[in-house]
């Protein structure tokens, strides 16, 4: 049965997004979308005019979306809880909100990011904080850049859960004219696919940001993806995963496009650009460079070989030049293609 009430916890561009894929899915239905916000501006903004200018300038939002910075009023009756906040704060966060999710609550996590000092998963984080059961823990992933789903361009993406039904559910939920979800139960796989494309989407920017030609950035995608998936597969994900929606599909929309924040700060670094400044310029967070070092860790720590991540990470802490990232990207001992 369909959720009467779903709740967003968070007011940027994804959650914002998902809002209205939720709202236009449920149209001639009497669902209710609620976002929860920080800033009461931006709230006032949703409620009064069906925009969120900030984040999505020129977009209308559906009637059926609501807001409030009040999360014990967002929470209340919520049989969906989607989660749209930076991904070093979730924890802290959920402390918060534990006491008030409904009992019988799915939450579903559109975060892309390891937690620093953990090197948890955001599902791993929820299922911590909330005391949820795996098949109660879901995760979105794909190629979801915010703002071209907000403007209905069609795209595709994957719900992960351990529970085929439960993601099938969801799936339901938030199938829109131009939003098509396919399911998957590898959580693991589709929630590394999309924590280390921010990685090797920082790596492309800068190659692009120090005039590296096509060549270049497609070698870099192309290895980037096989890291991904030798980590993915050592933390017991699937290999599958990585090449549908929410791994290739993912990488090659995050590496390729203006739209990325990630794609953007690699290239303002190779500009080069100090990470303040680099900050200042950027309005919204690039999170493979929060949770880059993260990621290097997880490698380590499972010994899987990430060139290109240990490249990435050592430029970020300034251990390396952005001049010297290129010969380091491909800095692996010859062998065949084959595998991964």
């Amino acid at each position: 049965m369909a959720p009467a009430k779903v709740a967003i916890l968070g007011a940027g561009s994804w959650g914002t997004t998902f809002a209205k894929i939720v709202a236009d899915a449920a149209e001639g239905t009497e669902r209710r979308v609620v976002i929860w916000g920080r800033r009461q501006a931006v709230v006032d903004q949703i409620n009064k005019n069906r925009r969120n200018g900030q984040y999505l300038a020129g977009i209308d939002l559906p009637a059926n979306i609501s807001a409030s910075t009040d999360v014990v009023e967002v929470l209340r009756g919520a049989e969906l809880v989607v989660l749209a906040v930076p991904a070093q704060s979730l924890r802290s966060q959920l402390k918060a909100w534990a006491p008030l999710l409904s009992p019988e609550a799915v939450v579903v996590s559109l975060m892309k990011g390891l937690e620093v000092g953990t090197d948890a998963r955001m599902s791993q984080v929820i299922g911590e904080e909330l005391d949820l059961q795996p098949h109660r823990i879901a995760v979105i992933s794909g190629p979801n850049l915010a703002m071209e789903i907000a403007r209905q361009e069609p795209t595709a993406s994957v719900v992960a859960c351990t529970d085929e039904s439960v993601a099938a559910w969801i799936a339901g939920v938030c199938t829109a004219a131009y939003f098509r979800p396919y399911t998957n139960t590898d959580v693991v796989g589709v929630e590394i696919g999309g924590i280390v494309k921010n990685v090797i989407a920082l790596a492309v920017g800068i190659c692009e940001g120090r005039r590296m030609g096509d060549n270049t950035k497609a070698s870099v995608i192309t290895r980037g993806l096989a890291e991904t998936t030798r980590l993915a597969l050592a933390l017991g994900g699937r290999a599958e995963t990585m090449s549908g929606l929410a791994g290739l599909g993912d990488l090659v929309a995050t590496c390729s496009s203006p739209l990325s924040r990630n794609h953007t700060a690699g290239r303002l670094i190779g500009q080069g650009l100090t990470m303040d400044e680099v900050a200042q310029q950027m309005t919204q967070t690039a999170e493979g460079i929060k949770s880059g070092q993260a990621v290097h860790d997880l490698a380590r720590q499972y010994g899987v070989e990430m060139p290109i991540t240990a490249a990435v990470v050592a430029v970020l802490a300034g251990k390396m030049s952005v001049d010297d990232l290129g010969p380091n990207l491909l800095a692996r001992e010859l062998k065949s293609e084959g595998g991964y």
